[in-house]
């Protein structure tokens, strides 16, 4: 289990994280979301021992990483932001450095480079010097680097940062297959990926605990869930008609399409699909809306109202 207890971060008179709290226990995937300068790496060099609280606590499964980090980081795979390596070893050498590092016992090591190479698809670039790899390669490297050793946990600052979509589809689903038995942490600025991978996410800012829910938990937050958007000839006086049915809180026609906000939980999708027929309206497209995150997020951490 990670546990943050009361965790602060403060250079002089800033703040970079305050009175932080937390615990994630196996089988969540935290999403650890939150403007520029919010404090996500911050808290993560402290959950990983690279930085000292200024006060509070970091646990790794119950073992505080301020007072003995070489037991902690065992438990830990680690991939900050801008992994460093050494650029002049093949990425083979890196992996075995890394694995002996790691005390893995030495006729294991050879075994284990061989799987981080293959989980990460590293093969075509096994014999290739660090330093002359793409910046998607790289970010590969960093992540085999953090897995080498199985950890329990796994912090991952920016895990796709400069992946190609294939690439970051692997990357996903990769995540998702150790997920089932393993805690892992993961800060984005990606969204979608939030979406993809994670069952939980954080939002912090200014280094506050902002909001801690599901994905879909926060994505219900959002002004568009169970919204109803379209597009429609005559969209003007189609909007006039529907802001007059029950179901129908508000009509807004944005760029061509027009979306109506539900007045309450149920009946919306059902009344505009009974008014498009009983109008003979020409409808080009039609769908429910889940929600927005993006919205959301902002909302959470500008303060900007979703109404």
């Amino acid at each position: 289990m990670i546990e943050a207890r009361s965790l602060s971060k403060r250079y002089g008179g800033f703040t970079a994280v305050d009175d932080l709290s937390f615990t994630v226990e196996p089988g969540q995937v935290l999403g650890f979301l939150g403007p520029n300068g919010a404090g996500k790496s911050t808290t993560m060099k402290m959950l990983t021992g690279f930085l000292t609280p200024t006060s509070g606590h970091a646990l790794i499964n119950g073992i505080d990483v301020s007072e003995n980090s070489v037991a902690a980081c065992e438990h830990i795979g680690y991939l900050p932001e801008g992994a460093p390596s050494y650029g002049e070893m093949t990425v083979r050498q890196f992996l075995a450095f890394i694995a002996r590092a790691r005390l893995i016992n030495s006729q294991d090591v050879a075994g284990k480079v061989d799987q981080a190479i293959d989980k990460l698809n590293l093969t075509a670039v096994a014999h290739q010097p660090i330093e002359t790899l793409s910046k998607g390669f790289n970010r590969r490297v960093g992540l085999a680097q953090a897995i080498i050793h199985d950890p329990q946990i796994l912090i991952l600052d920016e895990p796709t940062d400069g992946l190609d979509p294939n690439q970051k589809h692997e990357v996903r689903h990769l995540i998702q297959d150790m997920a089932h038995d393993k805690i892992i942490v993961i800060s984005t600025h990606i969204l979608e990926e939030v979406e993809a991978v994670c069952n939980r996410v954080m939002i912090i800012s200014d280094g506050k605990l902002l909001a801690d829910d599901s994905p879909s938990g926060l994505i219900s937050r959002s002004r568009y869930h169970n919204a109803v958007s379209m597009v429609v000839a005559g969209a003007e006086k189609v909007a006039s008609v529907l802001s007059e049915l029950p179901e129908v809180a508000k009509a807004e026609l944005r760029d061509g399409e027009l979306t109506m906000f539900p007045a309450n939980e149920n009946g919306l999708f059902e009344a505009i699909t009974a008014a498009i027929a009983s109008n003979q309206w020409q409808v080009s497209a039609l769908r429910l809306e889940v929600g927005r995150l993006d919205e959301v997020f902002r909302s959470i951490t500008t303060g900007e109202s979703v109404l």
